[in-house]
């Protein structure tokens, strides 16, 4: 029995459950735009799902990438995607001080891959008491995790789930290593794969990744047969103007498709328990 993740009841013989949006709040009206056509689809194909957008982006290559419009505006409008559509929401934090003030807006905080050892930021996100999502480092070992998830478990919160987003692979990619999900299963967190920074180029002389949005849905519907909890993706209406990861985000115009594939995968993988 996986536990409630914010506020959504799942269990490891139901469907997956979905976390989903773009990278970063781009604009005001951008957030909740895409949060209806990704609630919409999640309602039909009875998917529990939590939203996310980072509200500020600290992790970029160039000193000139966009990184938001601004902290207090953009937790806001999670704010009010998190109001208007009864849904979840989850943001990125990069620093201790950034805990407690994003969580004022969101039901859950993310850790990014790099940040997944950084002792202090778990600390502080767990005394939030959210769930805390921790994206695993591309440096560790799916066992190195039970570390990370020991931190904010032994700082009084057990509302914790991890993220599988590949392991470099040479200098510009990387790679997703399947077995990675029944191992970190084994700490008794739920256990999520990211179907859309899997597929990303990183480090590329140009300071901008690339990425391979065609195999996304390869990845996705191996990670649902090898039995993960839940689904991570980043969607934008038109990714080759999206001001940050746009190279391995999904078209939003093909979210349904996927999904409907991913959930008859899920039904066919159930059946095997």
């Amino acid at each position: 029995m996986i536990p409630k993740i914010v506020g959504l009841t799942h269990t490891r013989n139901s469907n997956f459950f979905l976390i989903a949006g773009p990278c970063v709040v781009e604009n005001e009206s951008m957030p909740l735009e895409i949060a209806l056509k990704i609630k919409k689809l999640a309602d039909q194909y009875e998917i529990p799902f939590i939203f996310k957008a980072s509200y500020r982006k600290a992790n970029r290559s160039k000193a000139g990438s966009f990184s938001g419009i601004g902290d207090q505006i953009a937790l806001e409008c999670l704010a009010s995607v998190r109001k208007e559509l009864s849904v979840p929401v989850i943001t990125d934090i990069h620093t201790p001080s950034e805990a407690s003030f994003a969580a004022k807006y969101t039901d859950a905080l993310q850790i990014p891959a790099f940040l997944c050892r950084q002792t202090d930021l778990l600390e502080a996100a767990a005394e939030t008491g959210k769930w805390i999502n921790i994206k695993k480092g591309q440096f560790l070992s799916p066992d190195s995790m039970k570390f990370a998830i020991e931190k904010v478990k032994d700082h009084g919160n057990s509302n914790v789930m991890v993220t599988d987003r590949g392991t470099m692979f040479g200098y510009h990619d990387l790679i997703v290593d399947m077995r990675s999900i029944p191992e970190m299963q084994v700490f008794d967190v739920p256990v999520i794969l990211d179907i859309t920074h899997s597929l990303q180029q990183p480090n590329r002389k140009e300071g901008i990744s690339g990425g391979r949005p065609a195999m996304i849905s390869t990845i996705g519907k191996a990670g649902i047969a090898a039995g993960a909890d839940g689904i991570f993706l980043e969607t934008h209406p038109d990714p080759l103007t999206a001001k940050s990861d746009g190279a391995n985000m999904l078209s939003l115009h093909l979210l349904d498709k996927l999904l409907h594939d991913l959930v008859v995968m899920r039904q066919a993988y159930l059946k095997t328990l």
